[in-house]
C-alpha cells in the first residue's frame, strides 16, 4: 500500500519479471549467435564458447535482477514525487505534481502474467519523444489507486483515503490548528440550534 511521505517499492513479483525479460533477451542473442556459427568452420569451439558465455550471462541476470529491484525506490509527498534506481548507473529524479499532464497504465502480456503494471507519467515539456516519460513507476501490482492519488494532487485536490491508506493531514501545524478551531466552533453552533 502506498502511503504519503513514505518510500515504496515495486511489487516483489517485479524481480521475476526482470529476470524473465533479461533471460529472454540473452536467449535471443545466443540463438542469433548460434545461427551465425553454423556458417563457420570452427563450429565446435564456437559452440562451447557460446555455451560458456550463455552460462555467464544467465548468472549475471540472476544477480542483476534482484539488485535492480532493491535499488528502485519511489516517494510521494504533498508537492512532488521522487524516484531513484540503478545498479551500475544510478538515476534519480523529482517531478512536481504541477508539471504532470498525464498518467497512463501500461501492461504488456508478460506483465499481465506477473500481475504487474507500469505507471507512465508524462510532464509538460518532459520528453522529446512521444514514447518517453518523465518518470515510470515500474512493477506496480494495483496501479489504479496510485494513479488516482497522483491525479488528485495534479488537480489540486486532497487524495482519497482509500488510495493512500491514511487520512489527509495538512503539513502546516497552524493550518491544522485553524481547521480544528473552525470545526469546534461549528459543533458549538450546531448544539445551540
Amino acid at each position: 500500500m502506498v502511503r504519503l511521505n513514505e518510500d515504496f517499492k515495486p511489487d516483489g513479483k517485479y524481480t521475476g519479471y526482470l529476470l524473465l525479460a533479461t533471460l529472454a533477451l540473452i536467449v535471443i542473442i545466443w540463438a542469433a549467435c548460434c545461427a551465425w556459427m553454423f556458417v563457420d568452420s570452427v563450429f565446435t569451439i564456437l559452440l562451447i564458447l557460446g555455451i560458456a558465455v550463455l552460462g555467464i550471462c544467465v548468472l549475471f541476470a540472476c544477480i542483476w535482477a534482484p539488485l535492480y529491484y532493491k535499488s528502485v525506490v519511489y516517494h510521494l509527498n504533498d508537492t512532488e514525487m521522487t524516484w531513484k534506481r540503478g545498479v551500475f548507473f544510478r538515476k534519480t529524479g523529482i517531478v512536481p505534481y504541477n508539471r504532470i499532464t498525464n498518467v497512463d497504465i501500461v501492461q504488456g502480456p508478460v506483465m499481465r502474467l506477473f500481475g504487474i503494471s507500469h505507471l507512465k507519467i508524462e510532464t509538460a515539456g518532459g520528453g522529446a519523444s512521444k514514447n518517453s516519460a518523465e518518470i515510470q513507476l515500474e512493477g506496480i501490482s494495483d496501479p489504479e489507486p496510485l494513479r488516482q492519488m497522483i491525479m488528485d494532487f495534479v488537480r489540486g485536490q486532497k487524495p482519497a483515503a482509500a488510495a493512500t491508506g491514511t487520512e489527509y493531514k495538512p503539513q502546516n501545524a497552524d493550518l491544522q490548528a485553524l481547521l480544528e478551531e473552525v470545526a469546534a466552533i461549528r459543533r458549538l453552533l450546531e448544539e445551540r440550534k
